[in-house]
């Protein structure tokens, strides 16, 4: 898939990288951080709405397409070992740096919204931790992030990642589609999509490595004195609903929106609804 051809992409290079984008439209910047197996191109039923409000970047994150990890990319790191393992350019914290870095650019002077979805919550929730004097709003959708002092779970996708390379690729990220999004979706997806999560599959291995870093939700409500929207799925699988539920009870400012007819993937599935929800909570401030 070629980038549409309304969007303006560019390259910025922050924080020892450098970084694909999209962007449209003009005033306060608003980024957009996508989750796992995504680029940029995830958010492109949003970029439209929003921009005719907003300055509006979508990041394709270090480590993703265009330039994504592979499989002859060596130190992708495995569950259980530590961080620093993975020497690949995908790692949680390098994301977080990245987009902290990225939106010191791109706004030096005026505070940036954060949307953030799925693995991308995280990312965005931990950059907002990073700089909380220069977010304005946040919008976490689906969250999928362990919390601090949980008991361990196994994640969704730590035993599909190991079947890479000795499966067939539809299979195993058809598996992991439907493992976050609900059965069947993989069948029924677009072919756009698919292309976007065949050309990010390998990221799934770098992610092992950070797949019990955990997010302290008292330390969320210390810092965020600003306004936060929660969004998950009507179909979201109950693990998302459960940090929304935590992170409800931790921030008296947060506001909760359900997406109707729609699943993990609901700002594509529902978009209409998303966006609207979304312009009216970064409308008001």
């Amino acid at each position: 898939m070629q980038t549409p051809p309304e969007f303006q992409e560019g390259v910025s290079h922050v924080a020892g990288t450098h970084i694909h984008h999209i962007e449209a439209g003009h005033g306060t910047v608003v980024l957009l951080i996508h989750g796992s197996l995504c680029d940029y191109r995830y958010w492109r039923w949003q970029i439209p709405d929003l921009s005719r409000h907003f300055h509006v970047v979508a990041p394709s994150l270090p480590g993703c397409w265009p330039e994504a990890v592979g499989p002859a990319d060596g130190g992708h790191g495995q569950m259980g070992e530590p961080a620093a393992n993975n020497r690949t350019p995908f790692s949680m914290e390098r994301h977080v740096q990245a987009v902290v870095a990225l939106c010191g650019l791109l706004s030096p002077e005026r505070p940036v919204h954060l949307i953030g979805h799925s693995r991308g919550a995280q990312v965005a929730a931990e950059a907002a931790l990073a700089m909380p004097e220069r977010v304005g709003r946040l919008v976490l959708a689906d969250p999928g992030f362990p919390f601090a002092g949980e008991a361990p779970a196994q994640p969704v996708h730590a035993q599909i990642a190991g079947r890479l390379g000795h499966e067939p690729l539809d299979e195993v990220i058809g598996n992991f589609v439907d493992a976050v999004n609900g059965a069947g979706t993989w069948r029924q997806t677009v072919s756009w999509f698919k292309d976007m999560v065949r050309a990010n599959a390998w990221t799934l291995l770098p992610q092992l490595a950070d797949i019990h870093r955990s997010v302290d939700p008292g330390l969320l409500a210390r810092a965020f004195d600003f306004p936060v929207l929660l969004a998950g799925g009507e179909f979201s699988p109950a693990r998302y609903g459960s940090r929304i539920d935590v992170l409800m009870e931790m921030l008296p400012q947060a506001r909760r929106v359900t997406v109707p007819r729609a699943a993990h993937g609901m700002n594509l599935a529902n978009a209409r609804y998303f966006n609207d929800a979304v312009l009216r909570f970064l409308l008001e401030g």
